[in-house]
C-alpha cells in the first residue's frame, strides 16, 4: 500500500468510529474564581483543580476520569499501539552495553540487560579481569512506584559510591551511600537534594546540592563526612531568582559552586585538598554578565559575556585577577563550552546556528576544526578524563545518523568510531536529513532541520510534524531518535524549527525571543510551518505540532495565534497557564524565571503575559485534535496547568475532535523512568498521529 495515498482518505472514517465507541468526555465542574491586577479583571473556573498536596479525593477524581475517557477514547489505536512499541524493542538488540571508559585505575560501562527498564553499571580492573557491578538500578528500583537515577560519583579511590535517586517522580534526590568493599549502604541526611556531588581529593568528604523543600529550588551546598558528623552546610543562596549547580574542574583541585540567575552569575570555590575551608568567592555577579568557571595546571579559565556581544572565553590567575580574552566573541559567533587538555585547548562555538569543535594549540596557537558530516547535527563532548591523552572522545548524533562515540587525534586530525549503537535494520542510507532557512514574518532568517525517508517524499503530499522548544537559551539540535524511525518509515516528515528563544544561534537568538520579544517565538513556529507546506515538504492540511514543557508553550500559543494551521498537535507536560504561574511567587521556579518570562507585577510583563498564555486566550475554535500529558508529581510544570488547559478546551469540543489528557500519576516532567515504559510513551503519541493521518497498517 503506498503509505501517501492512505493518508487523507481514511482519516476520517478512522476518527468517526473511534469517537463513536468513546465515552462522553469528562466535563470539569465550574467553580469561578475572579483575579484581579492592573485595571484588568480574569476570571478562572477551573482555578479549583490546582491542589499542592496532591491528594484531593475530587481533584484525582476528575485526573482519573480523564485518563478513563483517554483509554477509551484511544482504544482503537492499540494494535498500532502494539506494533510501534515491539518495533522500536526490536531495534535494539538488548544487552548491548555503552563503550567503556578509563578513571583512576578502572573501566566503566553501562549495559541495559534484555527488556530491562533500568541499566547496569559496572567495571573492571584496566589490567583486565570480569566485569563487577557497581550499582543494579532495577535493584535499587524494586518496590518503588517511581525510579530514575539522577547521577553517581565514585569517590577518588574508587571504594565508595555516592548516588541520587529520584523515587518520587517530582526531580528531588533522594542521595545513597555504598561502601564497595563491603557493599554496605551507609546513611546520608535525609534531605532533598540536586543530582551534582563531587568528592574531596581523599575521599572523605562528598559536596552535594541541597534543594528547597518547599519550592524545590537548588539553594544550597552541604559536605557529609564519611566520619559521621552531621553534614556542614558551607553555601546557601538567600536570593530567590539564583539557583546552584556544582562541579569538579578539570584540575581536580577545586569543587566550583555556580550560583546563576536569568542573567548573572558568580562562582565560589571549595578546596577539594582542604574540605573544611570556607568556600572562596571567584568574582562577585554583577547585572547581566554571566560567567562560568574551570581551573586548569594552575589557572582559571571562564565562558564568559563581559562583552554585550556574547560569550567569549577568558584566562585569570586568580580569584579577583584580571580577566584576559583568548577567544573574544564576533558578531557571528560565541564560545558554548570549552574542553582543557594538556597540549591543546578545546572550544565548541555557535555559528550560523551550528556547533562547531576546534582545537588550539597550547604552544604556537595552531588551530583545527573537527570535520562533521551531516547538514544539521549534534555534537557535544564525551567523558575525557586523562586530559594527556592527545585524544579526544566526541559524542555526534543528527536527525539520521545513530547517537555514536568518535575519537579526534588531536596530532594529526583524523578521526574513528569508536562505539556505534546496533539498530536492527536500519540504514542511515534510506533517510535524508536537510537544514533549511525559513524568512520569518519580521524577515529573520529561522533555521529549521528535517528528515524523511527517502522514496517517501511525494510533494505537497506527506504529513508533517513540527517540533519546538524556544526558551531559556536552549539549542534544540538536530539529534537522532530511534523511535522517531517508525514515524518516518509511515510516510511522515519530522521537522525542528529552531525558533527564537532558544539558544541555537547565540546569545542575541535567546534576547530576540524572551521577555518583551517572546512573540517572536510563536510567529517562527507558525511562519515555519506555512513554509514548509509551501515548499512541499507537507500537505498544507496534514501538519502537527509538538513540544514540551516551555515548547508546550509555544505549541498552545500557536495554536490560538494561527486557528485551523494544524491538524492536530501532541503538548508534553505543556506550560500553558503561563500568567497565574508567573503571579505565584511560591510555586518552584517562578521566580527564577523573572528574566525569561517577566514579573506580573509590572503592568507592562503582565499585558505580555496575558496575550499569550495559552489558557488565557483559548478561542472560539476550532482546535485541533491534541494529546495532552501531565505528570501528577511534575513540579515544573504542575499537572493543574495542562488539566485546566483541557478543561477550557473541552468547553469548545467539536463532534469528531480527540482531545486527551493523560496524566502520569506516578510520574513528574520527565515522565516515565523505565527504558520501555519511554518507548510505550513514545508508541501512544505516534500512533494518535498516524491515526490522525488516516494511517492503516498494510
Amino acid at each position: 500500500m503506498n503509505p501517501i495515498l492512505s493518508f487523507a482518505a481514511l482519516a476520517g472514517l478512522c476518527l468517526c468510529a473511534a469517537l463513536a465507541r468513546a465515552d462522553a468526555p469528562p466535563r470539569a465542574d465550574v467553580r469561578p474564581q475572579t483575579f484581579s491586577a492592573h485595571g484588568d479583571t480574569r476570571v478562572d473556573p477551573y482555578a479549583w483543580l490546582r491542589d499542592d498536596s496532591r491528594s484531593r479525593p475530587e481533584v484525582l477524581a476528575h485526573l482519573q476520569a480523564e485518563n478513563r475517557y483517554a483509554e477509551t477514547l484511544l482504544a482503537d489505536q492499540q494494535p498500532l499501539r502494539d506494533t510501534l512499541l515491539a518495533e522500536m524493542q526490536a531495534r535494539s538488540t538488548g544487552g548491548e552495553a555503552s563503550l567503556p571508559y578509563a578513571e583512576n585505575g578502572w573501566e566503566y560501562r553501562e549495559r541495559y540487560p534484555e527488556g530491562a527498564q533500568q541499566p547496569v553499571y559496572e567495571r573492571r580492573p584496566l589490567a583486565g579481569g570480569a566485569w563487577r557491578t557497581v550499582l543494579d538500578a532495577a535493584e535499587r528500583a524494586k518496590g518503588k512506584r517511581y525510579y530514575r537515577l539522577g547521577g553517581w560519583q565514585l569517590s577518588p579511590d574508587g571504594r565508595y559510591l555516592a548516588v541520587a535517586e529520584d523515587v518520587r517522580g517530582d526531580g528531588a534526590q533522594q542521595l545513597a551511600l555504598r561502601d564497595l568493599a563491603s557493599g554496605e549502604w551507609l546513611p546520608l541526611a535525609d534531605r532533598k537534594a540536586g543530582t551534582e556531588m563531587v568528592w574531596s581529593a581523599d575521599g572523605r568528604a562528598l559536596w552535594y546540592v541541597g534543594v528547597d523543600p518547599d519550592t524545590y529550588r537548588s539553594s544550597r551546598v552541604y559536605r557529609h563526612a564519611l566520619d559521621g558528623q552531621d553534614d556542614a552546610l558551607v553555601y546557601e543562596e538567600k536570593d530567590e531568582a539564583y539557583t546552584v549547580s556544582l562541579s569538579s574542574s578539570a584540575s581536580r583541585r577545586y569543587a566550583l559552586i555556580a550560583v546563576a540567575g536569568s542573567d548573572s552569575s558568580e562562582a565560589w570555590l571549595l578546596d577539594a585538598r582542604d574540605p573544611a575551608a570556607p568556600a572562596k568567592l571567584f568574582a562577585a555577579r554583577r547585572p547581566g554578565r554571566e560567567y562560568y568557571l574551570d581551573h586548569y595546571r594552575g589557572a582559571f579559565y571562564l565562558r564568559a559575556n563581559p562583552d554585550p556581544a556574547g560569550f567569549g572565553l577568558y584566562r585569570s590567575a586568580a580569584p579577583g585577577a584580571e580577566w584576559r580574552a583568548l577567544i573574544a566573541p564576533g558578531a557571528d559567533a560565541e564560545v558554548e563550552s570549552f574542553l582543557l587538555l594538556k597540549r591543546h585547548l578545546i572550544v565548541k562555538e555557535r555559528r550560523d546556528g551550528l556547533s562547531r569543535v576546534r582545537a588550539i594549540a597550547w604552544r604556537g596557537g595552531a588551530s583545527r576544526t573537527l570535520a562533521l558530516p551531516d547538514p544539521a547535527y549534534r555534537v557535544w563532548f564525551d567523558r575525557n578524563p586523562d586530559p594527556d591523552s592527545g585524544r579526544l572522545r566526541y559524542r555526534y548524533s543528527s536527525l539520521s545518523t545513530p547517537t555514536s562515540t568518535w575519537e579526534w587525534n588531536l596530532a594529526n586530525g583524523k578521526t574513528r568510531a569508536l562505539w556505534q549503537p546496533r539498530l536492527a535494520g536500519y540504514r542511515a542510507a534510506d533517510y535524508r536529513s536537510e537544514r533549511l532557512w525559513m524568512r520569518a514574518r519580521d524577515g529573520e532568517r529561522v533555521p529549521v532541520s528535517l528528515v524523511y525517508r527517502r522514496g517517501l517524499l511525494a510533494k505537497g503530499g506527506n504529513p508533517l510534524l513540527l517540533y519546538g522548544y524556544g526558551a531559556y537559551g536552549m539549542a534544540m539540535d538536530a539529534a537522532f531518535s530511534a523511535p522517531r524511525i517508525s514515524l518516518l518509515d509511515r510516510g511522515f516528515v519530522f521537522a525542528i524549527a529552531h525558533v527564537r528563544g532558544g539558544g541555537e544561534r547565540g546569545r542575541r537568538w535567546h534576547e530576540a525571543g524572551r521577555l518583551a520579544n517572546k512573540q517572536n517565538s510563536f510567529n517562527d513556529f507558525v511562519d515555519a510551518a506555512r513554509e514548509l507546506a509551501r515548499l512541499g515538504y507537507a500537505r498544507p492540511d496534514q501538519l502537527y505540532a509538538m513540544g514540551g514543557s516551555a515548547g508546550g508553550l509555544l505549541v498552545g500559543a500557536a495554536l490560538n495565534q494561527a486557528p485551523g494551521l494544524f491538524r492536530g498537535a501532541v503538548a508534553q507536560v505543556p506550560f500553558v497557564d503561563a500568567l497565574s504561574s508567573m503571579q505565584d511567587a511560591s510555586l518552584p521556579l517562578t521566580v527564577g524565571e523573572y528574566g525569561e518570562w517577566g514579573d506580573p507585577a509590572d503592568a507592562d510583563a503582565y499585558r505580555r503575559l496575558r496575550g499569550y498564555s495559552p489558557v488565557d486566550n483559548v478561542g472560539a475554535g476550532p482546535y485541533p485534535h491534541l494529546l495532552v500529558t501531565a505528570g501528577l508529581n511534575d513540579r515544573q510544570v504542575p499537572y493543574w496547568e495542562p488539566a485546566k488547559w483541557v478543561a477550557r478546551l473541552r468547553e469548545r469540543q467539536w463532534p469528531g475532535q480527540q482531545l486527551a489528557l493523560i496524566t502520569e500519576m506516578d510520574a513528574g516532567h520527565r515522565g516515565q523512568a523505565g527504558r520501555v515504559s519511554r518507548l510505550a510513551a513514545n508508541a501512544r503519541e505516534y500512533a494518535f498521529l498516524l491515526t490522525l493521518s488516516g494511517w492503516r497498517e498494510p
